[in-house]
């Protein structure tokens, strides 16, 4: 059966009546959680059980979970540093900065495996270019090939865990200072300098395997009049076929006023589709969501289906099993010293 191309939420820490039969539509395929969902590691583990036992175990489940500023589980979970804080390491210890990149990359899997959810939209690998604040310390740093190296070992440390990684926001959500949760972001370089920086540790992490990405809701003007998200030339020509990726496209949230440009729900999420989505994100707007379940036409492709069934978790280790492991408690001690 192909995994539907719509990725939803639910607004509180358990299924109500009104979620269980909307997450029964063959368009939703995930689920991304929230802090608002989020008590317990019991709890959101029995919430995780029962969307699967409504869903039929077949929808992807996400979290948004990098660490610092966003990180939406922390009661009982490990505090997680800015991934800024291992770039500021790698200066001066770069081996240790390697080593703690792949310890925070596996901490921060291991948990989210442990409670049943499948995969974090991480590692950002965005640049800190010093002026966009919604990025800041979610970066690794500002050059790319310490992006590059960090984030490598980051994402290694994932898959030990059991978890496909996903790169955001592509091409580069660094320079541009406008928040596109909240704008319409305009980054008016050249195609050249994008694509020379901002680029170089997409096109390079792809050639070690980088699962997924998630593109900005950024308009390049110097290559296209439409945000990534919602561009062919950035999805099709430029990713798809110039650097060769062929994992998964994660829309960023259309609930995002730099999604706006596309129209109503159900036109953004056709346009992201029509530019090379695998998958679109409709969340903190369940009117925004029915509206693209009851007007867009999503027929996800087959290509599309076996892409997402890539980023299912894998090495499931229960959370009692986890608080028990060495390499949990050495992960714990030295992560944490970096927050």
């Amino acid at each position: 059966m192909a995994i539907g191309s719509v990725m939803v939420d639910i607004q509180g820490a358990e299924l109500t009546k009104d979620d269980e039969e909307f997450l029964k539509n063959p368009m939703i395929g995930g689920l991304i959680f929230f802090t608002r969902n989020y008590r317990s590691p019991n709890q959101i583990s029995e919430l995780v059980q029962a969307v699967r036992e409504v869903a039929g175990g077949e929808l992807l489940l996400a979290v948004d979970h990098e660490g610092g500023r966003v990180q939406r589980f922390r009661q009982e979970f490990t505090r997680l540093p800015p991934l800024a804080r291992l770039g500021t390491k790698y200066e001066d210890e770069p081996l240790e900065a390697l080593q703690l990149a792949h310890a925070a990359g596996w901490l921060m899997a291991a948990e989210v495996r442990a409670v049943g959810i499948d995969f974090s939209f991480a590692p950002v690998l965005d640049l800190d270019f010093g002026g966009s604040e919604v990025i800041g310390d979610r970066a690794f740093h500002r050059c790319p090939e310490v992006v590059t190296i960090l984030a490598g070992a980051y994402i290694e440390g994932m898959r030990e865990a059991g978890m496909a990684a996903t790169g955001k926001h592509f091409p580069g959500h660094g320079w541009v200072q406008a928040d596109s949760h909240l704008a319409i972001p305009r980054d008016n370089r050249q195609r050249r300098a994008i694509m020379e920086e901002d680029v170089y540790p997409f096109k390079t992490l792809f050639k070690h395997g980088l699962d997924a990405v998630m593109p900005a809701h950024v308009i390049y003007e110097n290559v296209d009049a439409h945000p990534a998200g919602f561009s062919a030339v950035w999805l099709q020509e430029i990713l798809r076929g110039e650097l060769g990726f062929d994992g998964v496209i994660f829309s960023d949230d259309l609930s995002m006023e730099g999604a706006s440009v596309a129209g109503s729900y159900a036109l953004r999420a056709q346009a992201a589709m029509a530019a090379g989505c695998d998958m679109v994100l409709a969340c903190n707007n369940r009117a925004g969501a029915i509206d693209i379940l009851e007007h867009a036409d999503l027929q996800p492709s087959t290509a599309s289906s076996q892409r997402l069934e890539r980023m299912r978790g894998r090495n499931f280790m229960n959370r009692g099993a986890l608080l028990s492991d060495e390499y949990w408690r050495e992960a714990v001690e030295s992560v944490t010293a970096l927050v």
